[in-house]
């Protein structure tokens, strides 16, 4: 037996904020808002879905879990997510060659990568 990936959860002081956030950094859209939760998804048939909580306290630590994005131009995609809130950020693990680390408005890390 096996599972199929569903939905990825991201604790946020603000969800819809940084839903809205991630769903321009992506291309997603919004397909479900509740005052607590917010899920977006690339379409509402398509899974998986990243859902942002409401919680109440800041992020204290580095994520043990990060997202890696890889578009066709990343010097230009680095450049349009810093535009939009993002800040670069080192985790302590130094820049691995040709990857650049970010945050997003509420400090969770993401890569992104060079193209193929």
């Amino acid at each position: 037996m096996t599972s199929n990936w569903a939905q990825l959860t991201v604790d946020a002081r603000d969800p819809a904020r940084l839903a809205r956030w991630w769903a321009e950094a992506l291309g997603y859209r919004i397909v479900d808002e509740r005052p607590d939760a917010v899920e977006i998804r690339q379409s509402a048939d398509r899974l998986p879905g990243i859902v942002f909580v409401a919680v109440a306290d800041d992020k204290q630590a580095r994520n043990r879990l990060h997202l890696d994005l890889r578009p066709s131009d990343q010097e230009a995609e680095v450049e349009r997510l810093v535009d939009m809130g993002a800040r670069h950020v080192d985790v302590g693990r130094g820049e691995r060659t040709g990857q650049t680390m970010l945050a997003d408005p509420e400090g969770n890390e993401f890569r992104v990568l060079p193209a193929d």
